[in-house]
């Protein structure tokens, strides 16, 4: 019996798709855990809007314990702006207002509105 010759194209085929299929999974899991890190940021952000509805703002303790949280979770550069610092009165709106960077950079704002209930 004749050897018959092998193709190294065929090869080179499936390592290229191979390839490919890691780099796409690895992105869709960079990606999945930015989402991840984001639905913490919201979970945390609805946590705090709750306690600032009973207390009417976002007090000196809170606003620490927040950022520790949201450091615990990934937040980089984290900022406050817009939010809520001086006592509102029953009724008047009350805002939660996060800006930070997760992962590799991604900037985001979580922004919650509510009204004070104390």
């Amino acid at each position: 019996m004749k050897r018959e010759g092998g193709n190294i194209g065929e090869l080179m085929i499936s390592g290229i798709c191979l390839l490919a299929m890691t780099v796409v999974m690895l992105a869709y899991l960079d990606s999945a855990g930015l989402i991840h890190q984001k639905t913490q940021v919201s979970q945390i952000a609805r946590k705090y809007i709750l306690r600032m509805e009973t207390v009417g703002m976002l007090t000196e303790s809170d606003r620490a314990a927040l950022g520790n949280e949201l450091e615990a979770v990934g937040v980089t550069e984290l900022r406050f702006d817009g939010t809520t610092v001086l006592q509102v009165d029953y009724g008047e709106a009350i805002v939660l207002q996060i800006q930070g960077k997760l992962g590799n950079g991604y900037e985001f704002t979580e922004k919650r509105v509510s009204t004070a209930k104390h």
